[in-house]
């Protein structure tokens, strides 16, 4: 099991409070590196709704004044660039990096062929200073989570097996289950414990 650890790489100590990226927000301790304010992901199996609850909680954290970022693992051969568009093409020309850049956004595209993939605390310092940062994928790793379960789907329960898994989003009331559960369907409730649960 691999543990996310406090590094000096992610780390730039807390600073004031919610929207100013460097706040304290609800956790700074070990597993959050402290670059950021709290550092959680998300747990789940397949079609459990994962990104659906995703989009909801960023919107809610933004909305309540949180500087919020994510991170999303994905698959090998991923790519979010158009083909047939100037920044397609200047990759498949070979470029080892790729800035396109606008006043409203930029992205940098980073070729990694010959690389090792990149563990999450090397994400999180690729990151501004965040109150929030939101992980879909890592599952693996030890740091704070929130297991999303739905009864319909008869899958059993993650939190035994992975470590870091906090707190259960739950659609249905899990009388056995001995973690703080919130309404899956109120995503409000769910963001209100997220940040009752993993306060220091």
């Amino acid at each position: 099991m691999t543990s996310l650890p406090n590094s000096d790489q992610a780390n730039s100590g807390p600073g004031p409070g919610p929207g100013t990226g460097t706040g304290p927000g609800p956790e700074t301790g070990p597993g959050t590196g402290q670059r950021h304010g709290l550092v959680f992901g998300l747990a789940a199996l397949s079609g459990t709704g994962k990104t659906t609850l995703a989009e909801q909680l960023i919107r809610i954290f933004v909305e309540r004044g949180y500087r919020t970022s994510s991170i999303k693992h994905a698959h090998h051969e991923f790519d979010p660039d158009t083909p047939g568009k100037d920044s397609w093409r200047h990759r498949k020309a070979g470029t080892s990096e790729m800035i396109i850049s606008s006043s409203r956004r930029r992205v940098k595209f980073t070729e990694t062929p010959d690389q090792d993939e990149a563990d999450l605390p090397t994400l999180l310092a690729e990151l501004s200073p965040a109150d929030i940062v939101l992980v879909e994928g890592f599952k693996s790793i030890d740091f704070p989570k929130v297991e999303i379960h739905r009864a319909a789907m008869g899958h059993g329960f993650l939190y035994p097996q992975l470590a870091g898994i906090r707190m259960i989003a739950t659609d249905t009331p899990l009388g056995d289950c001995p973690l703080p559960q919130a309404d899956l369907n109120s995503p409000e409730a769910v963001a209100d414990l997220i940040l009752e649960v993993f306060r220091p």
